[in-house]
């Protein structure tokens, strides 16, 4: 493909994704798309994004976004994330949740299911201190494949195999020819649904936890800041963000806590919420400038 088709296909990921595509990662766009350009038949991927280019054909656009946006996922994926919330979060949700007994979980860029049917899973252990309470669970993502193969909850052997406890897998899961099929009680517990993280988040309603791993390294630091503040707007008093292990908050942290000796987990402070709040709307802009100082007046 030519500069100026790479250049505009960036341009277009970017605006309907936030995926930052620098100027080095062809090759990626070589690998992600070469399946797409294959079943459409196109001679190569160059054809194809040079068609694209083009006419901007929508059906082919959604279809570049999807496969572009696509992450890697396994069951337990990095294992601590799991261990913290079944050993810190889930305790603290059953203390302060204890008068509504009702949990709401949100995976984030959820793929083809496996971090959401993880939770689901650990969750399901643990039954026997959720009678009575109404638990659901919330998986997005942006590609309409990965989100079908997701709500089938039909996985291969190699699928099951990476991350998940054997013993997870003798309970939830039984064999259907070379393939292994999770148990409906399992499925029946997540709700999935086509979403774009540069949407508006208040159609999903609040949470109190909020699993955001592996995503945010794929956008500057302008859309990952704006990101962190819709959800935080989305947060239950006292929610808990999960990030990616080679993630941070530095330099972007809104009102979240890290939660001391569990990597990866922050707490939503709502104080400081509330205090940076009042304290926004304290400050007013004055409809006149001052002469001579290039800037507005603020009055409190």
């Amino acid at each position: 493909m030519t500069p100026s088709e790479f250049n505009s296909l960036r341009d277009m990921l970017n605006k309907e994704s936030g995926l930052v595509l620098s100027e080095d990662k062809q090759y990626l766009v070589e690998s992600r798309l070469g399946p797409v350009a294959k079943k459409l038949e196109y001679k190569d991927v160059a054809t194809m994004v040079s068609e694209w280019h083009s006419s901007k054909k929508a059906s082919l656009q959604n279809q570049i976004v999807e496969a572009m946006t696509i992450n890697e996922s396994f069951f337990f994926r990095d294992k601590t994330p799991f261990d913290n919330f079944k050993d810190y979060t889930l305790p603290n949700l059953i203390k302060s949740k204890a008068t509504s007994k009702h949990i709401r979980i949100w995976s984030a860029a959820a793929s083809t299911g496996q971090e959401a049917y993880s939770l689901a899973m650990v969750l399901n252990e643990h039954k026997h201190l959720l009678q009575g309470w109404r638990v659901e669970i919330i998986g997005t993502d942006l590609c309409s494949e990965a989100l079908a193969k997701a709500k089938s909850g039909l996985y291969s052997q190699f699928e099951v195999q990476r991350g998940m406890p054997v013993t997870y897998l003798v309970k939830n899961f039984k064999q259907v020819g070379t393939m292994w099929q999770l148990d409906s009680n399992i499925t029946s517990m997540v709700q999935f649904r086509q979403f774009n993280l540069m949407n508006s988040f208040t159609g999903l309603g609040k949470f109190d936890v909020i699993f955001c791993r592996n995503v945010l390294i794929y956008f500057n630091r302008e859309t990952k800041s704006d990101i962190l503040k819709r959800m935080e707007a989305q947060c239950n008093n006292g929610c808990h963000l999960v990030l990616g292990a080679s993630e941070t908050l530095v330099g972007l942290n809104g009102n979240y806590t890290p939660v001391a000796n569990a990597r990866g987990l922050y707490e939503h402070n709502r104080e400081a919420a509330v205090k940076n709040e009042k304290q926004s709307t304290n400050f007013k802009e004055s409809p006149t400038h001052k002469t001579g100082t290039g800037g507005l007046s603020f009055t409190r």
